[in-house]
């Protein structure tokens, strides 16, 4: 296969004849998107970071999963220690907390 030549474009003005090749064109979209996305350059989260997110995400899924339950065995009896149990009351928010730090430092972290 050949590759296809430019179409030449006469131009005729009073003093002389010129024979220009065209070009293909492109949109000023277009050419705006080529412009905004740099070649090579480094992007603004590491793998470091990214492990750091996905560590944070975890401890505050076990936070989360720390605080559920509580559900009483009998509908007549009141237990007060499955409701308001260390697990619950302070290890799960503790998580969460935690999990929301390691996520800022991950941000922050260059």
């Amino acid at each position: 296969m050949s590759k296809k030549q430019p179409k030449k474009k006469v131009v005729v003005t009073k003093s002389k004849t010129t024979v220009e090749t065209s070009k293909k064109t492109t949109s000023r979209i277009a050419r705006s998107r080529v412009a905004q996305t740099p070649q090579g350059e480094e992007l603004l989260f590491g793998k470091n970071n990214f492990i750091l997110m996905a560590a944070g995400v975890a401890l505050m899924v076990l936070g989360y999963a720390a605080m559920t339950g509580g559900a009483q065995p009998s509908p007549d009896v009141w237990d007060e220690s499955i409701i308001y149990s260390f697990r619950r009351i302070t290890l799960g928010p503790l998580l969460v907390l935690a999990g929301i730090g390691v996520e800022i430092f991950a941000i922050f972290k260059r």
